[in-house]
């Protein structure tokens, strides 16, 4: 059964704690909780500080948490206009299949569109083919011509000079 009756709100800074057990969960889906070093400190800083680098909203079904979005802005620089980068997208997997995960992409595609966003892009492990198999369906396409490329940890400390 098919439900939409899901409030999205903007998270404040008294619930980092539930965004870190959202990021938590995720990774655990993902397979990565050794890749998890964010602590409530860090994301209170990055997410609600002055100089915020992303932004997260909270979904909630009959007032209970159930899903997540973390979101930043990218640049086109052939488009001259932002995009916007979905960083996590979760729901709750006793919550999944209640059209909450198209509720969130309507959430942020809406944003994008009232904040001229040329765009909406997001990663995806190639193993998720039920997320793989949703985006498609929604009209996402994938960009396999390109591949995203990390320098992080001691490869990044190393190229900035330490």
């Amino acid at each position: 059964m098919k439900t939409v009756n899901l409030d999205i709100r903007p998270a404040t800074a008294g619930q980092v704690r539930l965004v870190l057990d959202f990021i938590r969960e995720i990774a655990e889906y993902e397979k990565l909780t050794h890749e998890v070093v964010a602590d409530e400190d860090i994301l209170r800083e990055s997410l609600f500080g002055k100089n915020r680098s992303a932004e997260v909203v909270i979904g909630y079904y009959r007032e209970n948490p159930v899903g997540y979005a973390i979101y930043f802005y990218n640049f086109s620089s052939f488009t001259g206009r932002p995009g916007l980068y979905i960083e996590d997208i979760y729901i709750k997997p006793e919550h999944r299949g209640k059209g909450f995960g198209k509720t969130f992409l309507l959430y942020l595609a809406r944003l994008a569109r009232d904040r001229k966003c040329c765009r909406m892009e997001w990663s995806v492990l190639t193993w998720n083919e039920p997320a793989i198999k949703f985006y498609k369906k929604l009209g996402a396409v994938s960009m396999d011509e390109w591949r995203i490329f990390r320098l992080s940890g001691g490869a990044l400390k190393k190229l900035a000079g330490n």
